[in-house]
């Protein structure tokens, strides 16, 4: 017993002894965490370098763009052929993906020889040979017949400019086939396939086998977006933000970046780590110079490596007593294999003895010790330097995202990697250390590349259907130079029909006389109260204009909610509520016993008779008081404040918001002589010439005309450019039939169209997994404070994907490039019409003045114009183009309504002045 202990105890001190004489020697190539975090932060640089414009042509890390732009998402299916290129063998695979109950794929596979003389032949030979033994493996499944959609996994590095295109950039691995580098590897396929002549096959894309990774373990597992192989050779890819690749267009959504991370270092950026070893190992390579880190760390090379260590510790004693064999000496004796196999725990020391003895050197339990552990000492650095690389992009991925933590799963796969009994464990170990900030989970693809190649295939063929088919849908809402050309010319019509006695009755565009006559001329003084209501909200206002060399205008305000049930109620309860808020401002400001005159912003359409009568003609946007359409609405003002008992006011006018914002800019700017309103509503007006106002009496002078344009196409001249959607908006709006222009190009309704198109999307199996939701149901959920958060260009696709999480649309980041396509095409479509109207006005008001040329100003108010990212821009960009002969100037009124209800009570007061004097 004690014998036994004394000699257990005299092993394990001779192997400690050993163990520190060959750590001693290959000090070089153990590395501290420090050393780690350094190579990291250096790959770090280079991974940006590739990504960079200006950087990449010089970077040694590619970071090739593979056109990948997500991971499957469980909606695969169809039936799809993948061809695997770049090992020791070419394999072959059928793959179903079905749905019946779940989700299943059923694979079926054949491997293919790929001899020296063919990978060392010419590239014509190459594809002749992989087109012949899909040939051949398309009998053999009895499917010659059919076109199946192709997926190439191709594993070098080549240059994509779409996905079924792949330029090769150079070989690498055993691989020297010649006139292919600079090639797009899917012509030389295709042509080879041609050639034969006895089978068809539509390559659909072609991937890396890194990508191919990622995507069979995202088949598995939606988080993984990481692809890394170690085996005969390394190279790692990631899920990159479209924003950061300057290579792509676009910076929508994420891209697969395949990294080439093999040649890393190749710029001698590692020269500090590399040992005499390495070097002697590139210089016998095929490619000497190149894939550095890939000689240092990949299973084509460990092998190698062990052995020139193992000659040159035997050329100095220190190992075999100084004995070398010519099976010693023979480059590729010592295999990878022999590694895994001698750093097995159990059996390992017996495995050194036999692969050692077989090289002739007749090795001692020493040798079998030291060579066990130099095994380890190579086998671990590899390791340890995959754990930087990855580290840097864990840690990219996560800056990326934001996020404090990251959880994330990476797809692995390589003979290295799953051969090895120690790897996988110390691999880990290190990245867990490297990286304690990331949750990561390591996927072992079960099934190649093969099954990711087809799940790209079938992204491909899905993706390019429901490209063209979303792109179908919302060409509808494309309108080209001639149909805005035509709807100005309609509005134009409709102007004249509106402005005409006769036709008046009848006419959608009702062209109401306001009986403002003129814009403030700057003499405007005193205290005003003014009323604005024709939103959710309603505006109590005291305004004192002050006159004189400093003009100045004061404003006092409060806002007041009205609820739904006052805005549906009745026509009392409406008017009672607006008084009561009257009252409380006055006592908010001190003012009751003040008889103060009022102006009166009511932004629904009016028939005025004078400037302080206006008879609703119908309620917009939601209301639907009753016993008030058909009523003056300042009778109906002037009776809540008798009822009320509590003070008095002179109204003086009643305004339109639209008139109201033309006002208040025409007090900046005198040239402002026509109103817009683009937020939840859309309407304009503008100074008309007395002689064209044939509903007024009088010839002399200008009345600014309330458009109310909103109801354009209401007898249908808009039919043949509204969509479906349009049409269910109208349907199921509170005035089905009533204000279609409005609804095709304001905020309340744009919301609405951009749901429905949603909905439509998803039913249609494009959106949202196909899963309609109950948010998604809901009216109104679209507000265009959305739509212009959506739509802005400093937004990231995430943080467009948590608006519609916050929305409750569990959207991915493809749903969000989808959605902000949507939004783009509703938004500029009502841009357009908004400025084929606005093109029709001022080229009316041009021609009223017999002008070849007008300067003229626009007063714009309304959420919509000053909120949404894009829609001023467009709607300008129409003016111009349709009225060239206009130069149009939009000025933003800074203040709403509310002020030009005060100034054109102001001027309605020095106007009824002037008339008592006279």
């Amino acid at each position: 017993m004690i014998a036994a202990q004394l000699l257990a105890y005299y092993f394990t001190e001779l192997k400690d002894d050993q163990v520190k004489k060959i750590d001693k020697y290959l000090y070089s190539m153990r590395f501290s965490d420090e050393t780690l975090r350094d190579i990291m932060a250096r790959f770090r640089r280079e991974l940006e370098n590739g990504l960079g414009r200006d950087t990449n042509p010089t970077a040694t890390v590619k970071m090739l763009p593979t056109f990948v732009r997500s991971i499957p998402d469980g909606s695969e299916k169809g039936d799809f052929i993948a061809l695997d290129l770049g090992g020791s063998n070419f394999r072959i695979l059928r793959v179903k993906v079905s749905h019946e109950k779940k989700q299943t794929v059923q694979m079926e596979s054949q491997i293919y020889e790929t001899p020296e003389d063919i990978i060392h032949g010419s590239g014509t030979r190459l594809f002749d040979h992989v087109a012949e033994c899909l040939g051949d493996f398309m009998e053999k499944q009895n499917i010659k017949d059919k076109k199946l959609p192709v997926g190439f996994t191709f594993s070098f590095p080549c240059a994509q400019s779409k996905l079924d295109e792949g330029i090769l950039l150079t070989w690498t691995k055993r691989f020297k086939a010649s006139g292919v580098e600079g090639m797009d590897v899917v012509k030389l396929l295709n042509k080879a396939i041609k050639k034969r002549g006895d089978y068809d096959a539509d390559i659909m894309a072609v991937v890396n086998d890194t990508v191919g990774t990622m995507m069979t373990c995202g088949f598995d597992d939606q988080r993984c977006e990481v692809g890394i192989i170690i085996g005969t050779g390394t190279n790692a890819c990631y899920m990159e933000e479209m924003r950061h690749i300057d290579l792509v267009e676009g910076d929508e959504g994420r891209m697969c970046i395949n990294t080439e991370w093999g040649a890393f270092g190749d710029d001698g950026m590692l020269e500090d780590i590399r040992t005499e070893f390495d070097r002697e190992i590139d210089r016998g390579s095929l490619n000497p110079g190149k894939q550095l880190f890939e000689k240092m760390v990949s299973g084509m090379y460990m092998g190698e490596l062990v052995r020139l260590i193992l000659v040159k510790m035997a050329k100095e004693g220190l190992l075999f007593e100084g004995r070398i064999t010519p099976e010693l000496l023979t480059k590729g004796k010592f295999e990878t294999k022999h590694v895994s196999a001698i750093e097995k725990s159990k059996e390992g020391l017996s495995k050194a003895k036999e692969i050692l003895t077989r090289l002739g050197v007749e090795p001692s339990a020493d040798d079998c010790i030291a060579v066990q552990h130099v095994c380890a000492i190579v086998s671990f650095r590899s390791a340890n330097l995959i754990a930087t690389t990855l580290g840097a992009i864990l840690t990219r991925l996560k800056d990326n995202k934001n996020v404090p933590r990251l959880r994330t799963t990476v797809g692995i796969d390589g003979s290295l990697y799953k051969m090895h009994p120690q790897y996988s464990r110390r691999l880990h170990k290190t990245v867990r250390r490297l990286v304690p900030e990331c949750d990561v989970r390591f996927l072992l693809s079960e099934s190649g590349s093969g099954k990711g190649a087809a799940m790209v295939t079938a992204w491909a063929a899905r993706l390019a259907d429901q490209t063209r088919q979303i792109a179908e849908t919302l060409a509808e809402f494309r309108l080209t130079q001639e149909q805005l050309l035509e709807v100005k010319k309609r509005m134009r019509t409709e102007i004249e029909n509106g402005l005409s006695k006769k036709s008046q009755d009848t006419a959608t565009v009702k062209m109401l006389p306001t009986y403002v006559r003129s814009t403030p001329d700057g003499t405007e003084n005193g205290d005003f109260l003014a009323l604005d209501l024709g939103g959710t909200n309603f505006r109590v206002l005291l305004v004192k204009i002050r006159s004189g060399k400093r003009r100045t205008v004061e404003m006092h305000n409060k806002i007041y909610a009205i609820p739904i049930e006052v805005m549906q109620g009745t026509g009392e309860e409406l008017f009672d509520h607006i008084v009561a808020c009257i009252s409380d401002f006055l006592d908010y400001m001190g003012m009751k016993n003040a008889r103060l005159p009022l102006g009166f912003t009511f932004s629904f359409p009016c028939r005025q008779t004078s400037l302080d009568a206006g008879i609703l003609v119908t309620w917009t946007k939601g209301f639907k008081a009753t016993d008030c359409e058909g009523e003056d609405v300042v009778s109906l003002l002037r009776e809540g404040i008798k009822r009320r008992e509590e003070f008095d006011l002179d109204v003086v006018a009643i305004v339109n918001d639209t008139v109201g914002t033309m006002m208040t800019c025409a007090y900046e700017e005198p040239s402002c002589e026509v109103g817009l309103i683009a937020g939840t509503g859309s309407n304009a007006c503008y100074m008309e010439e007395m002689r064209n106002i044939e509903t007024v009496d009088g010839d002399e002078g200008r009345m600014c005309v309330n458009m109310e344009w909103g109801a354009f196409g209401d007898n249908g001249c808009l039919d043949d450019i509204r969509t479906e959607y349009d049409r269910a908006v109208d349907d199921l709006s509170l005035n089905a039939g009533k204000q279609r222009y409005e609804k095709m190009c304001s905020g309340m309704y744009l919301g609405e169209i951009v749901r429905n198109i949603l909905i439509d999307l998803t039913k249609r199996g494009f959106l949202f997994r196909g899963q309609i939701s109950e948010t998604l149901k809901t009216r109104g959920i679209f507000e265009t404070k959305f739509l212009s958060q959506i739509e802005s260009d400093r937004l990231a696709l995430l943080q467009v994907r948590a608006i519609l999480q916050h929305l409750g649309l569990d959207s991915t980041c493809d749903d969000s490039i989808i959605v902000k396509e949507v939004c783009g095409a509703v938004s500029r479509r009502a841009a357009q019409l908004c400025g084929a109207g606005m093109a029709a006005v001022v080229d009316k008001i041009r021609e009223n003045r017999g002008l070849d040329h007008l300067d003229i100003t626009v007063g714009v108010d309304g959420t919509l114009y000053k909120l949404h990212p894009h829609f001023s821009r467009i709607m300008h960009q129409t003016v111009k183009e349709l009225a060239p002969k206009c130069n149009v100037t939009f000025l933003l009124s800074e203040d709403g309504s509310g002020k030009g209800a005060a100034l054109i009570t102001a001027v309605g007061c020095r106007l009824r002045e002037q008339e008592q004097k006279s």
